[in-house]
């Protein structure tokens, strides 16, 4: 639901009357959380899982958010600085990211965050790393070894976020924190980076628009998400009429 889309307003009459019902709700999404909370807030809801499942706010309130391997961090960082790569860091919640090198800010832009070079900037300072990102290209990834050791993704051709993947463990967090069981649990999810959260533990159900390989891994295929899907899916299921 992130990403520059719109819950049509019967979706939302829907999710409203799920929590009427007394129905948990939440949001998973990769994004920071800190970037992420405006949008889970227009939407009424109190509750996220952020930055890929390291993250969780509960009842407007920032838990927790995991941090990076630090150990891991710093052997990517050094790598990089080996072999002439740019690298910026996220140290804390926020929308700024930091790169002692000016070539990472030209490459990167103000996509998704601002980036602030910071002459001499030393990734040792920092007590604990959120996310980093790595500036390289599609297929540049193998000669970086150290990535191997820590999650990533990309989403386009300039450079990699180095960030969790894994939604369903915040997912889990967020039932361990009420003493709540995994089966309770119901998910949507219609791209690729939900994959991880469509888990034999609970519920999964996909859009009609979702990827392919989500779709095999559902327990149940709605409608689109501009159809009502999620309507859909509800009533199938007896969760609101």
């Amino acid at each position: 639901m992130a990403g520059g889309r719109e819950i049509p307003a019967s979706t939302q009459a829907a999710l409203d009357e799920l929590k009427r019902r007394g129905h948990f709700c939440a949001i998973a999404t990769g994004r920071s959380q800190y970037l992420a909370r405006d949008f889970c807030r227009e939407l009424g809801f109190d509750n996220m899982v952020s930055d890929g499942g390291n993250g969780i706010t509960l009842e407007g309130r920032l838990i927790e958010i995991k941090p990076l391997p630090r150990e891991l961090c710093l052997q990517l960082a050094d790598e990089c600085d080996e072999k002439g790569i740019p690298w910026a860091v996220s140290p804390d919640n926020s929308d700024v990211r930091l790169t002692g090198d000016r070539r990472f800010s030209d490459l990167a832009g103000t996509y998704y965050m601002r980036t602030v070079v910071q002459e001499g900037l030393d990734i040792r300072g920092f007590e604990q790393i959120i996310k980093m990102y790595v500036g390289c290209r599609p297929g540049e990834e193998k000669d970086i070894p150290a990535l191997g050791k820590l999650p990533w993704v990309r989403y386009q051709p300039e450079y990699i976020f180095v960030e969790p993947t894994d939604k369903a463990v915040g997912i889990c967090r967020v039932m361990d924190y009420y003493r709540a069981p995994y089966e309770d649990v119901v998910v949507f999810g219609d791209g690729y980076n939900d994959l991880t959260m469509f888990d034999s533990r609970w519920t999964s159900i996909a859009m009609g628009n979702a990827v392919p390989e989500l779709k095999k891994k559902a327990d149940f295929v709605t409608r689109n998400a501009d159809d009502d899907g999620i309507v859909y899916a509800l009533r199938h299921f007896g969760w609101i009429d």
